[in-house]
């Protein structure tokens, strides 16, 4: 090599070097950057969901069956055995839910004609209203040259066709997701120690291991407590309906507390259901209202009281944070997004504590 190849290399190097001062210099830059990589972690997220729904949902619920696990494994019994059997209490556990939902269901399923019936009763004292509406609606149309005649379009396809279409999809999703729990409770300790390895450096080690055993704890606690709140509210809601005679209790408090893992939407979408049970069961505006209102009460309580003293304050979010994850992760993955919106957002509110009590006292 000559001494003339040599030179050309430094300016491109220099130049790369300015560069990437300038980048890390510029905010405008670096928060572009950080907007473009978000942009593309959502759309990844989006496109691939059928694979990372799942596998982050078994993440999830693994937590909550991993800590079990490994106090079977203290105890003598083999990882694999310990890890299946976390797999076959959840699936035992999902199962029970269903048959408390089946049959009850079925027969509510038949009385929405009546509950539409009977909204409908009840809004007939709107009806000027919606009328004052109707003839704004069609001036405007008129103003603005429009026909007034509502154009319906009619979609060829069956709700035969649609099962038909989304079950294969359902069913591989449902495979992955008991395999990814199973591995992923199986795999725990060799995870943590594999994370530990990604540095040679003692101390950064010793924070990887208290991050990963900081996030599994917190997550854990979180997890295990809300579910025991939630089949306390859902007890009590079947209590309280049965005392206040509202057909199928265990119904309603098993929906009760599946829907309160959604804090906000959950809740909002049972004040609605609890409604349209009154609309079927009731003959008064009393009657109507006088299942949403216990309903509400009760939620109220566990949510403003209950829920407060079990986590603690060390688990407490920010309100407006926590909705808006909540609504991300539910418009990206749907319910599965709802249920695991809030433990993301714990976890990454974990690291970015860790991170800043480092920062403090580095």
């Amino acid at each position: 090599m000559t001494p003339q190849s040599i030179p050309p290399s430094q300016p491109s190097q220099r130049a790369t070097e300015r560069a990437g001062l300038f980048v890390s210099a510029d905010p405008a830059i670096r928060a572009s950057l950080v907007i473009i990589a978000a942009i593309a972690l959502a759309t990844a997220l989006d496109v691939g969901q059928v694979i990372f729904a799942p596998v982050c949902l078994s993440i999830v619920v693994g937590s909550i069956f991993g800590p079990a696990a490994d106090r079977l494994g203290r105890i003598g019994v083999s990882s694999w055995i310990s890890a299946g059997l976390m797999v076959m209490l959840f699936v035992l556990l999902i199962l029970s839910a269903g048959a408390a939902f089946v049959v009850p269901l079925s027969d509510w399923l038949d009385k929405l004609p009546l509950i539409w019936a009977r909204l409908q009763s009840q809004l007939i004292t709107w009806q000027g209203m919606f009328t004052s509406i109707s003839s704004l609606q069609e001036e405007l149309r008129n103003a603005m040259g429009q026909s007034g005649g509502m154009q319906v379009s009619v979609d060829d396809t069956s709700p035969v066709e649609s099962v038909f279409y989304f079950a294969p999809t359902f069913v591989a999703q449902m495979i992955l997701f008991l395999a990814s729990l199973y591995f992923f409770i199986l795999t725990r300790p060799r995870l943590m120690k594999s994370a530990m390895e990604l540095s040679s450096d003692s101390e950064r080690r010793r924070r990887i291991a208290t991050a990963v055993r900081t996030i599994e704890a917190r997550l854990s606690t979180y997890l295990f407590s809300i579910t025991l709140v939630n089949i306390g509210l859902g007890t009590t809601v079947s209590l309280a309906m049965w005392l206040i005679g509202i057909p199928s209790p265990l119904l309603w408090g098993v929906l009760a507390g599946m829907l309160n893992y959604v804090i906000y939407i959950g809740p909002a979408l049972m004040v609605l259901v609890m409604t349209g049970v009154g609309l079927a069961v009731g003959d008064t505006a009393y009657a109507i209202l006088l299942p949403p209102l216990v309903y509400l009460s009760l939620n109220l309580i566990e949510a403003q009281i209950v829920t407060p003293l079990v986590l603690g304050r060390t688990m407490t979010l920010n309100p407006f944070l926590v909705f808006l994850t909540i609504a991300f992760w539910i418009w990206l993955w749907g319910p599965v997004g709802g249920f695991v919106a809030l433990p993301l957002l714990l976890t990454a509110a974990t690291v970015f504590e860790m991170l800043g009590n480092h920062q403090a006292t580095a």
